[in-house]
């Protein structure tokens, strides 16, 4: 969250501060719970071939661990990059 979000915050009553907490927390649990359910389903997609075993094989095993990996590093990265470029963005003043 920016400088300019932050003092626009302050300024709120408490009553409202608490509400718009409250609301972002809620957005955050549910943009994470969405990157976890693509990871989820994304890696098991692509790794899990078979179902003869109720474990996985090695081979699905490295397979799960090397995507979930990737995605987090590129989850990561794209996360820098968009603060880059927030914080090059103009402010609305």
């Amino acid at each position: 969250m920016d400088k300019n979000m932050i003092a626009d915050l302050e300024s709120l009553p408490e009553a409202d501060q608490a509400r718009m907490s409250t609301l972002i927390e809620q957005l955050q649990i549910r943009d994470s719970l969405r990157m976890y359910n693509s990871l989820v389903e994304r890696c098991f997609t692509d790794c899990v071939d078979t179902f003869q075993r109720k474990s996985l094989t090695k081979q699905e095993e490295t397979c799960v661990r090397r995507c979930a990996e990737k995605f987090l590093k590129h989850s990561v990265r794209v996360g820098m990059r968009f603060a880059e470029l927030n914080q090059g963005a103009p402010t609305a003043d």
